[in-house]
């Protein structure tokens, strides 16, 4: 079967209700998303991607990091440019939980010169915590400011001008 909306609203359903499961019941969350998975076909990048965000959602970054790279390179990106950017984002959160920050940093770097979308602080969000474990916190907090100075009520162009003195110096 063919992803279609019916398929992504029952994803998009069997997530908002991740909550309902406790960490002791991880194993049920992941069998729910298996079940979905299921319906499509056995290479498919969607399916590989939300089996990935399970294993990652539910505390096993080891066990994610393999099938977002596997989903990436079956062209989750060219499926669904929305979701192949959140596997980039979740797969270098997940490599810096393994400690494979520096491959973490160059996965999102690009993602700084992507198009804009509403993506754009967490890249910069996961970025900045990849940076910061290879002990280049300047780096990750001149991001955190830059993402954080256009949500501010003031001083948006002080903190824009904070973020960027961070990067020079």
């Amino acid at each position: 079967m063919p992803v279609n909306q019916d398929w992504e609203d029952r994803v998009t359903a069997a997530w908002a209700g991740f909550d309902e499961y406790p960490e002791e019941r991880a194993a049920e969350f992941r069998a729910v998303i298996d079940k979905l998975v299921a319906e499509l076909p056995e290479d498919s990048p969607l399916g590989l991607f939300e089996r990935a965000c399970a294993w990652d959602s539910t505390g096993h970054s080891d066990r994610a990091a393999p099938l977002y790279r596997d989903a990436l390179a079956r062209g989750l990106s060219e499926e669904s440019g929305y979701k192949g950017r959140r596997a980039k984002i979740q797969l270098s959160s997940s490599l810096r939980n393994i400690g494979q920050a520096e491959e973490g940093v160059k996965l999102l770097t690009p993602e700084l010169d992507a198009p804009s979308d509403e993506l754009d602080d967490a890249v910069r969000a996961c970025l900045a915590l990849c940076l910061s474990s290879l002990g280049r916190d300047r780096e990750g907090l001149s991001l955190v400011l830059g993402a954080l100075a256009p949500h501010l009520p003031r001083y948006q162009r002080s903190m824009a001008n904070y973020a960027r003195a961070l990067r020079e110096d």
